[in-house]
């Protein structure tokens, strides 16, 4: 199984790019992972918040394979707890899921098209973070899941 982290936007800012590589290289302990930082559209600027949802929409659905299993961040999606992160991730892998994607949208969130084609919705808080920390968030959540699978001292509960 691979673990792939998809973003919109800008290349990692240098106040969280140490913590992001530091996390995902322990993560590459695990499973193989990558991150795709998907820029955004070159006429975003004169585009509407609805257009621009609906063009990042399209892009990323287009790179979407049709096996990829899609963790949707969302706002509204389901609150997690770092266990219940760690038993999703190896429920994937028992279900030999071959990619699990987890994506962080747009400044607006992203279209229903994509939202229809999301297999999970995952809330980190119901908080709203930058992009560039959720970025760093999700990283650490899911090293520490994979820790937390294999019993690691990382967790403490």
């Amino acid at each position: 199984m691979k673990l792939q982290f998809w973003t919109i936007g800008k290349a990692h800012e240098p106040y969280v790019k140490a913590g992001i590589e530091m996390f995902t290289k322990r993560v590459a302990n695990y499973y193989p992972v990558e991150w795709n930082i998907i820029a955004t559209p070159k006429n975003a600027a004169t585009l509407s918040e609805a257009g621009l949802k609906k063009k990042e929409g399209e892009i990323i659905l287009h790179l979407l394979q049709k096996e990829d299993y899609l963790v949707l961040l969302d706002e509204r999606g389901k609150q997690l707890t770092s266990e219940d992160v760690a038993a999703f991730i190896q429920l994937r892998g028992n279900e030999s899921a071959k990619n699990i994607i987890f994506l962080i949208g747009g400044a607006y969130g992203v279209s229903e098209e994509l939202m229809q084609r999301a297999n999970y919705k995952w809330s980190l808080s119901p908080l709203v973070f930058p992009h560039q920390l959720v970025r760093l968030i999700l990283a650490e959540q899911v090293y520490r899941a994979c820790s937390i699978n294999r019993n690691e001292k990382y967790h403490h509960s």
